[in-house]
Parts: structure tokens; C-alpha cells; sequence
């Protein structure tokens, strides 16, 4: 009995030691243990870590990184005649405005911030309405010249006023490709660059997620096609496509494509009835102070409400008709400024 005892106590030990061995190594041979203690490797401190500094592009609603967006927009009218197409960086672009103006053809007051190009256009002469148009984004604003009564209420809002006819720093030049007086290209990072302590321009619309607008409370409309009447020279469409989750544009019913090739798109379309003043004989003035009827069209839907400006420095609200904001997807948008005698359409 005693033999047994002791070949249990030695047959136990032998257990231990397999035990042991295999919580060091379960396959092949055991490394001998360290002899001193390794020393921790040293964490990284959080003085060492720079973060990113992410934030919404302000007239966008996009993640942006912050200190790329730490600089004003630019303001800039362009050109839509048709010797004028295509333009250059309207995609690019975060917001732009269609106006009408004599011989019932229209221009653009387009703003881009988000993101920049070296050059835009081609670009035109002020308007009357664009001070009310372009100063609530307090950056620069740069055109070709303009009647003076205009290029002087322009100077009147204090915005930076870069004018191509005045200009002698070589921040506009003519184009060799393009027709007179449709070829003043503007450097437009230059120009934002030489204004940086101005700071980027505040919200101007309020963003919802992608689709904005599928609250039962808008009412919205399912939209394939919006089609607008400025005038019969000129009569834009936009074309919802799902696969790109974008409006296409089109013009006198051709589709439209800027100077890279690609289609001109929107990610919102907000359609305006805007009055018009003819104080100042063939040059229409659109009216912006006061409000009226309104349309947002995002994701392929339609939901109508109103406008209203309280005054040239403030932005354009939108209000659905329940009362509450009427909001817009994350994305560029244009904002037709449609006069009430013009023709409003939403197929779905």
C-alpha cells in the first residue's frame, strides 16, 4: 500500500509539471524564462497626438477637415450665355443662384467655399440684385465690371470687390479658346487666398440627413423631373438620378455639362417665386427682400413651403408648411430664382 501511495504522489507530480509545461508552450519545446525584467515600452503621450479637427462644411452640410475650411468663400458671377458654355467648376461649387437678367436670358452668382478651384468662370458684369444675393456669405465677391450704379451699390456692402476691369494684379486673364466677352477667367484660389483673415462664411440653410425631406410632415412629393421657365429664351430642367443621387441639368432641353465633361449635377434644387423690379429700364432687378412661395427638392422628392429674407445681410430661410425648417441634404446646391410670371413644374 505504501508503494502505491508513493507512486500516486509521484505520478501527481509529473501532472503538475505537464500542466505547467503546457501553459508555457502547447507546441514544441519551452524558451527559457527571462532573467531580467523587460522593460514597458513607453506610451505614447496625448501632447504627442495631434487630431484632426473634423467639422461641417458650413454651406454644404458635408464632414470636412476644419482647418481646410478655415477660410472665406468666394463669390463670383458667371456667365450663361451660350457662347459662355461650358463653365468652369460649377460642380465644384457649394451654392449656386440662377437670375435673370435683360433679353430674358440668365446668369449665375455661384459661391464656392468647401472646395476651391485655381480658376472659374467665365466670368460677368454685377447685376442689382447681387448684393443682396452674395453679401450674407461675407467673402469676396469678384465680376467683370458692370454699369456703375451697380459696381457702386456691389462696393457699397464693404465685401472685398474684385473687378476685372480695375483689376492690374494679374488675378483675371482673357482665355485664347474662348469668344469674347465670354473668356474672363478668375484665379479664384488667389483670390480667396488674399483674404484669409475673413473666416469662412456662416450657415445658410439648414441639412437634415440624406434624405431630408421623408418625414410624412413635409408632404413631399415623389420628383423625377423639374422643369422651370425663366423666359423663353431660357427654360433649365433637372432630371433626379437615383444612381449618382443627383439632379441633372439640362438647358433649352439639352442636357448640360461643365468644361471637365461632366454632367452638371445637385445634390438639393431649391426653386424661389422671386418678384422683379424694373426700376432700372431692360435690367431686371430680382426682388429678395420680403419672401414667398418655395420648393426643395432632394433625394427624389419635392416638399413646398415658403421663403423669406429679413435683409440684404441675412440668409434665405426655408419653411415647410407644417412650420418647421425645410431641410437639405448634404451636397452643393442651386437655388433657381424663378419670376412669379415664369412657369414652376414637378413631374414624378
Amino acid at each position: 500500500m505504501g508503494r502505491d501511495r508513493g507512486v500516486r504522489r509521484f505520478g501527481a507530480a509529473l501532472l503538475i509539471c505537464a500542466v505547467g509545461i503546457g501553459l508555457l508552450s502547447c507546441s514544441g519545446p519551452t524558451d527559457p524564462l527571462p532573467t531580467e525584467t523587460p522593460t514597458p515600452t513607453r506610451a505614447r503621450p496625448a501632447s504627442d497626438i495631434v487630431p484632426v479637427p473634423i467639422a461641417y462644411a458650413p454651406l454644404r452640410g458635408t464632414l470636412a477637415d476644419g482647418a481646410a475650411l478655415a477660410h472665406p468663400s468666394i463669390g463670383v458671377k458667371i456667365d450663361n450665355h451660350e457662347e459662355a458654355r461650358p463653365q468652369i467648376a460649377l460642380n465644384r461649387s457649394d451654392i449656386a443662384f440662377e437670375e435673370l437678367v435683360e433679353g430674358g436670358i440668365t446668369r449665375y452668382a455661384v459661391v464656392w467655399h468647401a472646395d476651391v478651384p485655381d480658376e472659374v468662370g467665365p466670368v460677368r458684369s454685377i447685376r442689382p440684385m447681387d448684393p443682396d444675393i452674395l453679401t450674407p456669405f461675407g467673402g469676396p465677391v469678384a465680376y467683370s465690371g458692370g454699369q456703375d450704379v451697380f459696381v457702386e451699390m456691389m462696393m457699397s456692402t464693404g465685401l472685398p470687390n474684385l473687378v476685372f476691369d480695375y483689376d492690374e494684379t494679374g488675378l483675371f486673364y482673357r482665355a485664347d479658346d474662348r469668344p469674347g466677352p465670354h473668356d474672363v477667367i478668375l484665379l479664384a484660389k488667389e483670390g480667396v487666398g488674399r483674404y484669409l483673415e475673413l473666416g469662412p462664411p456662416p450657415t445658410q440653410f439648414v441639412f437634415g440627413g440624406t434624405d431630408p425631406l421623408a418625414d410624412p410632415a413635409y408632404a413631399a412629393q415623389p420628383t423625377s423631373h423639374i422643369a422651370l421657365v425663366f423666359s423663353d429664351a431660357r427654360f433649365p430642367s433637372w432630371d433626379w438620378d437615383a444612381a449618382t443621387g443627383a439632379w441633372l441639368r439640362s438647358q433649352e432641353g439639352v442636357p448640360e455639362s461643365e468644361a471637365s465633361g461632366e454632367r452638371v449635377r445637385a445634390t438639393n434644387v431649391v426653386t424661389l417665386r422671386v418678384g422683379i423690379d424694373w426700376s432700372w429700364g431692360e435690367v431686371p432687378r430680382t426682388v429678395l427682400d420680403g419672401g414667398g412661395e418655395a420648393w426643395v427638392s432632394a433625394a427624389g422628392r419635392t416638399a413646398h413651403g415658403t421663403w423669406s429674407k429679413a435683409s440684404r445681410e441675412a440668409p434665405i430661410v426655408l419653411t415647410a408648411d407644417d412650420g418647421t425648417p425645410l431641410r437639405l441634404a448634404p451636397g452643393n446646391t442651386w437655388v433657381e430664382l424663378v419670376p412669379n410670371e415664369g412657369g414652376v413644374t414637378f413631374a414624378p
